[in-house]
């Protein structure tokens, strides 16, 4: 660590000896514009826009954006000497640009689907106004929540880039399938793909549905598919052609043409795959530097073999949360970024002020796995804060019921009396009353099931509690702060590391618009610093941090 009094002529005074007989390149300009102190050194190299040229003048080295670059004659020593240089930098330059033309952005960065609303239809509409795609967290709503989200956000945006994410339901396939009907229905044109095990006829009817053939002879694909996935063989499926099976029973059910089935042989099921690691909610807590190799080598291997026009993007999501974490993806050959935990600790998230409070606390040891409610009988577990509540241990000790007995009856009277108690806070009958309502309209075939399944009605009754759970930690629901059930990554604490002694360290300040803003044009920044510094410049702490300012 270097003190603000070590200008950077002392700190690369040998390290940049050697240029000086190296580098024949002489600086031309107004030595006026040549900066030798801290502060002003400083703000040139945040300059993005301009070049940044690294001079020496009478033993004394400085910077400047100004003048322009030429070759010493015969011999001469000059009086100012251009140590190195670096082209100007804009934040479109990070990831793949035809990710930013494909979908009419400004920034190769997105905020991904956090479910039931999460990421809300403010969310949306903040970035989308700004050109950033963001997706709005349809998971685990009625379709008439969707619906209204819809009616809304597409109105708010016009032409402006949104997504709407579909949440893989195994058990459910029925909600699955009324959230492609609404998509379909309302010309949704890009949708989030998120927590597939397998394609299913559902995701598969979203894409082919929107194919066609334009003027020209060229295949047009209006329903656009960013998929989300952590393991190879789900990228696997989502890099390759709709499966023939597939495509066969959606012509015999009309739903498709024999047209449409033939330009899907030719395409990806997705345009872009997210490689998710490790992330808050639904993740395998993948460490993102080995999956993302091993997912770029499959793109390559299967776009080898394909030759599509438009090769798969391969972007990133799960410990985005910061301008180093995000330049790292970069430079690790990320088309784009995708933030998550971070974006729910800001004003326009749909979670509560408590809620909001204990993310801007968290540190990044604070999260741990918990079984999740959607796929509860599976053993899927998700992410979340562990925080200021006992969610996590709660619902490890329902998991735990689940496995050891057969049913409600089977559990010893001590425990189950420890359940109402402390857990369900209600009794096991009056849970399952509700379930019965709530599953009566939504989903009825497996209320018919339960009847006969004494292990399923179990599992529901568990469900209650873990469905709520996340509910009451959206609404602030009074009495029940303990029991919150808060999806987050440890991308939160890394986030709140960075933000430390700034504007964004209080919640109330925290805008999606604004991180976004910030991480990009940091990991821009720092882009620049690194180049610097692999051409030979030393930089002391001082000049090369990038600190959260208000906007």
């Amino acid at each position: 660590m270097f003190n603000t009094e070590k200008n950077l002529n002392q700190y690369n005074h040998l390290r940049l000896s050697h240029l000086f007989i190296n580098n024949p390149q002489i600086w031309q300009g107004n030595l006026n514009t040549v900066s030798f102190n801290a502060e002003e050194i400083k703000i040139k190299l945040k300059n993005l826009n301009k070049p940044c040229y690294i001079v020496r003048y009478e033993g004394q080295i400085g910077i400047t954006n100004e003048g322009n670059l030429s070759h010493a004659n015969n011999g001469k020593t000059a009086q100012i000497e251009m140590l190195m240089a670096v082209p100007p930098l804009t934040i479109q330059q990070l990831g793949d640009p035809t990710f930013l033309d494909f979908y009419g952005v400004k920034y190769a960065y997105a905020t991904g689907a956090m479910a039931q609303g999460i990421a809300s239809e403010e969310m949306v509409i903040s970035l989308g106004k700004q050109n950033i795609l963001s997706s709005f967290g349809a998971g685990g709503l009625s379709p008439s929540r969707v619906e209204a989200a819809i009616n809304r956000i597409q109105p708010a945006l016009d032409q402006k880039p949104f997504a709407f994410n579909l949440l893989h339901s195994p058990s459910e396939p029925a909600i699955e399938r009324r959230s492609i009907d609404l998509y379909l229905k309302y010309q949704i044109r890009i949708i989030e793909a998120s927590a597939f095990l397998d394609l299913t006829d559902n995701i598969v009817y979203y894409r082919v549905a929107g194919l066609s053939l334009n003027s020209a002879n060229q295949i047009e694909i209006k329903n656009k598919v960013i998929a989300k996935v952590s393991r190879r063989e789900v990228a696997s499926k989502f890099l390759q052609p709709a499966p023939t099976k597939i495509i066969n029973q959606l012509v015999q059910q009309g739903l498709i043409s024999e047209l449409q089935a033939n330009l899907a042989s030719k395409i990806p099921m997705a345009d872009d795959i997210t490689v998710e690691a490790d992330s808050g909610g639904h993740t395998d807590n993948r460490p993102l530097i080995c999956l993302l190799p091993s997912i770029l080598e499959l793109r390559d291997e299967i776009q080898n073999k394909y030759k599509y026009k438009n090769p798969v993007r391969i972007g990133v999501a799960g410990g985005i949360s910061t301008p180093q974490s995000a330049l790292a993806a970069f430079m690790m050959g990320a088309a784009y970024v995708v933030t998550g935990s971070i974006n729910q600790s800001c004003i326009e998230a749909e979670t509560s002020q408590y809620t909001k409070a204990l993310l801007a606390q968290a540190e990044m040891t604070d999260v741990m796995m918990a079984p999740a409610a959607d796929m509860f009988e599976m053993g899927v577990k998700l992410q979340v804060l562990k925080r200021g509540t006992l969610f996590p241990l709660r619902a490890q000790k329902l998991l735990e019921f689940y496995k050891n007995y057969n049913s409600i009856e089977e559990i010893p009277p001590a425990e189950k009396e420890k359940l109402e108690k402390q857990i369900l806070k209600k009794t096991v009958q009056e849970v399952w009353q509700e379930t019965v309502t709530y599953l009566s309209q939504r989903n009825p075939d497996k209320l018919t099931k339960a009847a006969n399944n004494p292990k399923l009605k179990m599992a529901l009754i568990f469900r209650w509690y873990l469905g709520l759970s996340s509910r009451w930690s959206n609404t602030g629901e009074k009495g029940r702060e303990i029991d919150y059930q808060i999806w987050c990554g440890p991308a939160m604490g890394s986030f709140n590391d960075w933000v430390r002694g700034s504007y964004l360290s209080e919640p109330k300040n925290r805008k999606v618009v604004e991180l976004a803003d910030h991480i990009m044009k940091g990991a821009t920044f720092l882009y620049r610093i690194q180049n610097l510094k692999i051409q030979g410049l030393l930089i002391p702490d001082e000049y090369s941090q990038y600190r959260p300012e208000g906007l």
